[in-house]
């Protein structure tokens, strides 16, 4: 696929969307790959990233959904169970950390930026791949201290979760870039 095409391709693909089919390690370690060539001012590469399948995105589906119960102004059950099920439905999730600088010689917003295009570049790498993928960051993300062994300095960014569909990718139509750039 052409890279115009990968990136116009590229969409949220949710996890109710995704079907059952296996996501391979090898397969994941491309999606990491193609992470880990993200631009990075100083060379920091911030980007952290934990792989949980099988019974550990189960795990981590019940503890965000327990988390939620326990925090939430309005306890809605139909949220409740979509946590545990996006958790279920996905053939991986990938948690998004940031490792700051022990030197903090960089401010804090190019290290998340810097993540965010590792990010990026693991969604088009799932889009070339077939795999769907959404990049979802819930409030709850401020716990995942009690869920993961986070190092000093390093925190949960989101999680992407990834898996095959069936189907074709959802269209968008952005607002015209005209409407949004100011030529001087």
């Amino acid at each position: 696929m052409e890279l115009k095409d990968l990136i116009q391709n590229r969409r949220s693909v949710f996890p109710d969307q995704y079907n059952s089919d296996p996501i391979s390690r090898e397969t994941i370690k491309h999606l990491l790959e193609a992470a880990n060539w993200a631009p990075t001012h100083k060379r920091t590469e911030p980007w952290r990233f934990k792989v949980l399948q099988g019974k550990s995105k189960v795990e981590l589906g019940v503890f965000l959904s327990e988390k939620f119960k326990e925090t939430a102004d309005k306890f809605s059950e139909f949220k409740y169970n979509k946590i545990q099920r996006n958790s279920r439905n996905a053939g991986a999730i990938i948690a998004i950390c940031m490792q700051r600088d022990p030197e903090e010689s960089i401010p804090e917003w190019e290290e998340v930026a810097a993540t965010a295009m590792a990010v990026q570049n693991m969604w088009l790498m799932a889009t070339d791949l077939g795999l769907g993928a959404y990049w979802s960051s819930p409030g709850l993300i401020t716990t995942m201290n009690e869920f993961f062994t986070l190092n000093t300095n390093e925190k949960c960014l989101g999680f992407l979760y990834v898996g095959y569909y069936d189907g074709l990718n959802p269209e968008r139509i952005p607002n015209p870039i005209e409407d949004k750039v100011e030529w001087l």
